[in-house]
Formats: structure tokens, sequence, C-alpha cells
């Protein structure tokens, strides 16, 4: 039990302390201005009075600290913990997933832009963020239209013996062609830039400048290059509704319900809002605390840190999280709570966006509740299935069989315990014995997985089935409800020529009927996704080997190449195809193949292909 005159002795520092409860496991990391007057304010008499610190305060056994020379190292060792212990009263953005940007290398000789997740301190100048690779490659469609760049690699696009369709389209320069000079391009590059940087009325006048010069200069077709380009930066500048006179700039949103906070964050980009994200995690602390750690965390990751910050609440350590935001984004970064004016107007919208995706989120958790408790009732279940999970088999004739699992809770994908397995024990075409083997696998006493499921699904009749109350037995699992979901199959009418699809049958055990339920209702229609998520978890690592199976086999069977060369080529080449392609002086370039080697190497592809040629011609005259 922590003492009052432990708290006493704690520093009056900057520094990092971990709340620990009887097991000694993590439950909560903060940070502190002041290590002794922050710890204090959770134990002495003017304490929050909340029920969630009370609830929290009674579970903390020991509190032991960590001191920082400054406030920034502390936010920095925070963060560092977190993710190491992962407490269950910090916050946990569970979706670790970066939203897709557009990079751009201005020290290439020919600027190429690419969608990417990670942003780099590189160098490279990156735009965005964008919803997803679908928004991003929309607003590249609509950039080519205007600047005609390279989409391709520049060794790829110099191999072609001449310009790509999209140089046909104009939508490309072909500079891999030598269609453009390297100083035109660079000044399409640059005006793609100031257009993805919203600052499209300086591009505009920039562009209506150089229109004019040409124009003086009796360069009649570059003058009317500039004003094509001039008129299609207008339309779109007509199309997009400026929002502010703000900079670049992420503007947060929090809506507090209970034990919950629900932020949003709002991207405002060249005056104009691109996207928007929420994220509902709980969190029982003040407001502005559970704002400072959102940001640490969210901006620890490889994301673009924009120029300003806006947000709804003052925090404490405002000072230190822009110090290691600057540090993070290399360069300026302003953090601050506007009380009127345009940026007032942004954050009063980023919380109404809080508001509603709270609402949303309340509205789904409640429908989803209504699903499970209507797929108990009608499968006869011992308790709710809020934890369900899904097995299936996927192998061509035995070769490269594996099976995957795949886990859902509440109703929602929890992609954190999907789990794929190589099949090791069957070299066979036995769907059963590798459903066992999964199954054993999975629910072997010394796994790392998480508890058992309240509900386990296998793909299959009741041949699976059987196969998975028989595991459970073996196990001495009970309490687990099992059911296999089967497919719905094509079914031809013997009195009639009609041809009509069967119902998607649930087999329980110790039933020989399946149970039907009614088509498209909620219940099914959850089972089905479950059941279709695990099989399309099994077939993509399916294909994955049998591709990389036939990959190895066709290079590492060549003389001279082992696994290490192999994956050389393959990096270099990025396929068999183009590796058959290239001639023995390209092939000579890779690493660690020589001369004589590349020429080794092109005279056994092509012997592979003329063989397999005349087989195919012999195979036809048989015919």
């Amino acid at each position: 039990m922590v003492t009052r005159e432990q708290i006493d002795n704690f520093p009056e520092t900057p520094g990092v302390y971990l709340m620990r409860g009887e097991d000694g496991t993590v439950l909560y990391v903060g940070k502190a201005k002041n290590l002794r007057k922050r710890v204090r304010s959770y134990f002495g008499a003017s304490r929050d009075a909340r029920y969630q610190i009370k609830f929290l305060m009674a579970r903390v056994e020991q509190v032991e600290f960590i001191v920082t020379a400054t406030e920034k190292e502390a936010l920095i060792l925070e963060n560092t913990l977190i993710k190491q212990h992962r407490p269950r009263y910090n916050m946990n953005l569970r979706d670790d997933k970066t939203y897709f940007s557009l990079r751009m290398d201005m020290a290439e000789e020919f600027p190429r832009i690419s969608v990417i997740r990670k942003v780099s301190r590189d160098g490279a100048r990156y735009f965005g963020p964008y919803a997803s690779a679908a928004a991003a490659r929309e607003v590249l469609k609509e950039l080519y239209r205007l600047f005609p760049l390279r989409h391709y690699p520049l060794e790829t696009c110099r191999r072609r013996r001449r310009p790509c369709l999209f140089y046909q389209l104009k939508q490309c320069s072909a500079p891999c062609h030598g269609r453009i000079s390297r100083e035109d391009y660079a000044a399409l590059a640059e005006g793609a830039a100031l257009f993805l940087e919203g600052k499209k009325q300086d591009l505009v006048r920039v562009f209506q400048r150089r229109m004019a010069e040409a124009a003086r200069a009796e360069r009649f077709e570059e003058a009317a290059r500039f004003r094509d380009l001039t008129r299609s930066i207008e339309v779109t500048l007509e199309r997009q509704h400026v929002v502010s006179r703000t900079g670049d700039c992420d503007v947060v949103g929090i809506h507090r319900d209970g034990g919950h906070l629900t932020f949003a964050l709002l991207f405002v980009r060249g005056g104009s809002i691109i996207g928007s994200r929420t994220y509902r995690v709980p969190w029982s602390l003040d407001d502005g605390e559970g704002v400072a750690s959102f940001l640490n965390e969210y901006y620890g990751r490889e994301v673009q840190v924009p120029p300003e910050l806006l947000l709804p609440v003052r925090i404490d350590d405002g000072g230190p999280l822009e110090e290691l935001l600057s540090e993070r984004r290399g360069g300026r970064v302003k953090v601050s709570v506007p009380v009127r004016g345009t940026r007032a107007e942004l954050v009063s919208l980023a919380v109404r966006n809080a508001e509603e995706a709270a609402r949303e989120q309340l509205r789904e958790n409640d429908a989803a509740e209504a699903v499970l408790e209507e797929l108990q009732r009608r499968l006869h279940l011992p308790c709710l299935p809020r934890r369900i999970e899904c097995y299936d088999i996927s192998n061509i004739h035995g070769q490269n069989a594996v099976g995957s699992g795949v886990a859902f809770l509440d109703g929602r994908p929890d992609k954190a315990h999907y789990r794929r397995y190589r099949i090791r024990t069957v070299g066979q075409a036995d769907d059963f014995a590798m459903m066992r083997e999964v199954l054993s696998r999975r629910f072997a006493p010394d796994t790392d997985r998480p508890g058992p499921p309240d509900l386990i699904v296998v793909d299959g009749g009741i041949g699976q089935l059987n196969v998975l109350t028989a595991v459970l037995a073996e196990l001495q699992l009970v309490g687990i409800a099992a059911v296999s979901l089967a497919k719905s199959r094509v079914v031809r009418s013997a009195a009639r020529s009609e041809v009509r699809r069967s119902d998607e049958r649930v087999f329980l055990p110790g039933r020989k009927n399946p149970v039907v339920l009614r088509q498209n209702s909620a219940p099914l229609l959850l089972l089905a996704r479950i059941r279709d998520e695990a099989h399309r978890f099994a077939i993509t690592y399916h294909r994955k080997l049998r591709g990389k199976a036939f990959t190895r086999s066709a290079l590492t069977d060549l003389p001279g190449v082992g696994s290490g060369r192999a994956a050389a080529l393959l990096r270099h080449f990025g396929s068999m195809e183009r590796l058959r392609q290239a001639a023995p002086e390209e092939i000579a370039q890779v690493k660690g193949i020589g001369a004589a080697l590349a020429d080794e190497i092109w005279r056994q592809l092509h012997e592979v292909d003329g063989e397999q040629a005349l087989m195919g011609r012999g195979k036809k005259k048989g015919q």
C-alpha cells in the first residue's frame, strides 16, 4: 500500500511514474513536471473524486518513479514505457495503421510521386494524409492530368523500347526516353508540389508569368501549355471549398461520455479539409491529460506532423510537447487553444465530429449486442458469444497446405489475434487431419494465445465439426460452444430444369439436421462474414507460399544460384518475366552475379523456355 511518507520522498523534478497492482502489473504510466506534486494529487485529501479515479487508486499497491532531465525526456520515456507495458488505464490506440501520404524526392533525376504509409525524415517532400490508398490515387489521377510526371521507376521505363501508354494519354512526359529536358521536368515537379501543398493561387500566378514570358519570346507552344495548365488549375479551385485562411494544421476535437474519450482529427491542408479520423478510447483521468497522451502516442508514430495543432482544451505540458513535435517534424510546431476566429470555428467543427462519432459508436455497439443476443438464442449457446474464432484450411492436393484462425470481438475483427499455420504433420490431401493439427496447436496448453473463445466456428459440415468437438474433448476444454457453417451450394432440380442455390447451414454438436437461419438475417450474415474472413486469410497465405515455392524452384534450380542470389535477382528485376527479358549484361549488374554466371543464367532460362515451347508444340501435334 502506498503511504503519504513514501510520496513525500518523491523528488520535485520532471520524470515518469509507474503505478503497479498487487501482482506487480503496471496499471498506469504517467509523466510529470513535478513528480511529488503530481503523485500527491492522486492520494491527497483533495484528490479527484470521480469513480474511475477511485477505482484505479484502490488497485494501486506501489508507485515507482524515473527521474528525467527535462519534461521533453519525460514525454519520450512515457511513450516508450506505455508501448512496453501496455497498461490497462493508459490510452491504447488499437488501430496502429497510419494514413496514406504522397512522397516526392526532389533530389531524384526525374522526381516521381509514390503512395506510402510511413513518413520519414529523408529530405523528401510529403503530402497528405489521405484516408485510403484509393483517395491518394484519386488525387494522383487528377494531378497527372495537369502535371505529366513519370509513373514508374526510371530503370523499368528505360528498359522499354518506347514510352508507355501514359505518354500517349499525355499523362507522362516520358523523361525516360528524353522527350523532356531535366529543367522543364523540374518545373513540372515543383508545380505539382505547390499544387499538392494547396498553394494553387501561387501556382496560377507563376504559370501566368511564364506564359507571358514565353509569348514575348514567341515560344507559342510553350505559352499555350502554360495557358492550359492555368485554366485547369482554376477549374479545380472553383470546385474546392476553402474553409479557412490558416496554413497547414491538424485540429483536435474531443467528446467525453462516461469512461471513454472520443477524439476527432481534422487534417487541414492549404486551407481545405482533406480528411478526418476518429478514435474512441477508454480514459479515466482528466481531459487535458487525455489529450496530451493522445497527441504523444499518435504523433509518436510515422505520421506527418503539421506546423500547427489546434486543441479544444489547454494541456499542462504544451511547451515540452511543442519541443518534441518540432524535433520530430524537423521544423517549428505550434500548439494552441484558439478562443475566437476561424481557428476556434475549426475546433468547434472537430468537437461536433467527435460527438457524432461517439453517438455512431454507441449505436453500432447496441446493434452488435442485439445480433449477438439473437445468435445466442437461435443456436442455444451457453453465453453471449462476444469472442468468436473461426478456422479454415487451404491447399491444392495437399501441397503448400495452410490453416488460418481469425478472431472477432463483439462482432468486429480482432486482427491482433489472427493466426496462420503451416501444416507440418499431414502430407496428403486430408482436410480433417489438417483441421485437427491446426486446432490442436491453437488450444495446446503452452500456447501464448488469449483464453478460449465463447464460440468456435469451423468452415465445413458435420465432419469438420466432429474434428473440432473431438479436439476440445481431448484437451478437456469445457464451456466452449462449437458450430460449423456449410456454404450454400448449387442444387439442380430433377423434375424441372431449374438451378438454385441452397441455404447456408449451421451444424451443432449432437444434432444431425442443420439449423437453417433465415437467409440474410443479421446472425447468419455475421457467421458468414467471419467464415469468409477465415477463408480469405487462409487462401492469401496459401497463394503466398505457392508463389514463393514456384519462384524459388525456378531460380535455385539454376547452377550457381542459391537462395541469396535468387533473392538478389528478384529484387533487381521484380519478376521472373523481366529476368527472362533481360540481356546477360543486365543480369551481370546484379550484386554477386559475374559475367560468366550471368551468361549461364541467361542460357539456362532460355533453354527452359525453348523446351517448354517444344513440349507445347508436340502436345498439339499428338492431339
